[in-house]
């Protein structure tokens, strides 16, 4: 697989160092190199982009502000960013816009090959033809600057924190924390196995320890039943009573 890839950068030297990288890694080519976000912008839609090698602190528009207005860009979902910056203060902001990863100047070749890896392995896995939700056995999620595989069974119950959730599984005593929203997370689980049972939380039903008129315990915590959600579990219940 060949990922067609820009590179970012108001610095000459810097923008050159990024594009000679890029040439000489195989998976990657060089669509074009630019010293100015906006002038970035207008290529990105004139063509097919897959990866960005995108400085942060650039005068016009910064890196930061460029990656925000690409999320609503036709196809972004297959648009990935990767920062390329001498501070080390933006990983944050770059975690907010779903960056892919967060290259430190100066950085040297192996560190390069690193962070497009992780751009090949995200288009993969996007180009893999996937079963039908009632039928996969694991997940990908965005778990810091890693996509994470995490297992469908050993999920125990799902807590929303606005843009952000935090997946508590079985075999670990720490929970995962993912950008996404609890509804997009909800749609990639199969609905024969997990219930919303409030605004802020998502349980495996095969999970469930006990259940009261108005509680749910799981995991060894109650979690309460939200009004709107308390006549699909009356439903499931009615089904084993």
């Amino acid at each position: 697989m060949i990922l067609n890839c820009i590179a970012v950068d108001d610095e000459p030297l810097a923008l050159g160092l990024i594009c000679s990288f890029i040439e000489q890694t195989p998976f990657l080519k060089l669509a074009g190199s630019f010293s100015s976000g906006i002038k970035a912008l207008e290529a990105l839609y004139q063509q097919q982009i897959d990866l960005i090698f995108l400085d942060i602190q650039m005068p016009d528009l910064t890196g930061i502000q460029l990656a925000r207005t690409l999320e609503s860009r036709p196809g972004s979902t297959k648009l990935r960013v990767i920062f390329t910056t001498a501070f080390n203060n933006y990983a944050i902001e770059g975690y907010k816009v779903d960056a892919l990863d967060y290259l430190l100047k100066p950085y040297d070749y192996e560190e390069f090959l690193k962070a497009a890896g992780k751009a090949k392995t995200y288009a993969e896995m996007l180009n893999t033809k996937q079963p039908p939700a009632d039928h996969e056995e694991y997940i990908f999620l965005k778990v810091e600057y890693q996509l994470v595989r995490v297992a469908i069974k050993d999920i125990v119950y799902i807590e929303g924190l606005k843009d952000y959730a935090k997946i508590h599984l079985a075999s670990e005593a720490k929970p995962l924390l993912s950008l996404i929203t609890l509804k997009s997370l909800e749609d990639k689980l199969p609905a024969r196995r997990f219930m919303r049972v409030h605004r802020s939380f998502i349980i495996a039903l095969d999970k469930i320890d006990a259940v009261t008129k108005n509680t749910v315990q799981i995991g060894g915590i109650n979690i309460t039943i939200g009004e709107q959600y308390k006549d699909a579990m009356k439903q499931f219940l009615s089904n084993w009573l």
